[in-house]
C-alpha cells in the first residue's frame, strides 16, 4: 500500500454516474481500500459486455497489480476482444440473512464493480507479468514451481487489462434489519447462516508416480479458507 502521510485522508474510489451510490447507500464503501480487500479476498470475476446480439457475462479467472485488473482469456475468445467498454463484477457471499418475513430476507456481501474500456496486453514482459499475477492470485507459488509458458502458449493466450480508476463497492455485514418491526413480535426465528469456503486435501493426478510428494504451496491451502473472510469474520 502507498505511503499516506499522517493527516491525510485515505485513498477514494471514483465518483461517477455509474459508481455513485443511489440505493442502499450505508451499504456502499468510498474507500479505495475496501475495493483492494474484495479483489483480494475474491476468486472468480464476472466480465459483463456487449456480444453479437445481446449481451454477454463471462466467468474468468483474474488478479491484479493494484492498479489494473488483469483478466485471462483465449484469443480465439470472442468475450476478450476488447473493443468496447465492459463491467467486470467480483461478488463474495458470507452468508444468509433470515428474518421474521421473506421480504426481509438479504444476503450478507461484498461485491466491487469495474468499469472501463479493457486493452489487449501484447507487450511480452507485461504480458507474462500479469500472468503471473493471475496465476499467484489463484495458487500462490504455482507460477515459480510450473514451467514457464512457451512462446506458442503465449500466442494463444490472450490477457486483459483494465485500469482499476473508475469501481463501486458495497458491502452487507449483521443480522436482519426487522428487529425493531411489528414482526418481533411473532416468536419466528431470525439471524443470520454464515458461508464458509474451504480448501480440501490435495488429490494426486493419477499419472503421478505413487508416492509422490504435494508441493508445500499447495499442502499449505489444504483446510483454508477458498478466500479471505472479512475483517472480524
Amino acid at each position: 500500500m502507498p505511503h499516506r502521510e499522517g493527516g491525510d485522508p485515505p485513498p477514494a474510489l471514483s465518483s461517477t454516474a455509474r459508481t455513485s451510490h443511489h440505493r442502499l447507500k450505508d451499504q456502499g464503501r468510498t474507500e479505495r481500500a475496501a475495493l483492494d480487500a474484495v479483489l483480494a479476498a475474491g476468486f472468480i470475476a464476472h466480465l459483463g459486455l456487449p456480444a453479437a446480439g445481446g449481451v454477454m457475462v463471462v466467468p474468468t479467472v483474474y488478479g491484479t497489480d493494484g492498479a489494473q485488473l488483469y483478466l485471462h482469456g483465449s484469443v480465439a475468445s470472442q468475450s476478450l476482444a476488447a473493443d468496447a467498454a465492459v463491467c467486470v463484477t467480483v461478488t463474495l457471499v458470507d452468508g444468509l440473512v433470515l428474518a421474521r418475513s421473506v421480504f426481509e430476507h438479504a444476503v450478507n456481501y461484498r461485491s466491487a464493480m469495474i468499469y472501463g474500456q479493457p486493452r489487449i496486453v501484447t507487450d511480452p514482459q507485461e504480458k507474462l507479468a500479469g500472468l503471473r499475477c493471475v496465476s499467484e492470485h489463484v495458487a500462490p507459488g504455482q507460477w515459480d514451481y510450473t514451467r514457464q509458458p512457451s512462446r506458442k502458449e503465449l500466442a494463444a493466450t490472450r490477457l486483459l487489462a483494465l485500469d482499476l480508476g473508475e469501481a463501486s463497492v458495497k458491502i452487507r455485514t449483521g443480522p436482519p434489519d426487522d428487529a425493531g418491526s411489528p414482526d418481533a413480535a411473532l416468536g419466528l426465528w431470525a439471524g443470520e447462516l454464515p458461508l464458509e469456503s474451504r480448501w480440501q486435501q490435495p488429490v494426486a493426478d493419477p499419472a503421478l508416480p505413487a508416492g509422490h510428494p504435494v508441493p508445500r504451496h499447495i499442502q499449505a491451502l489444504a483446510g483454508t479458507r477458498a478466500y479471505q473472510a472479512p475483517a472480524g469474520g
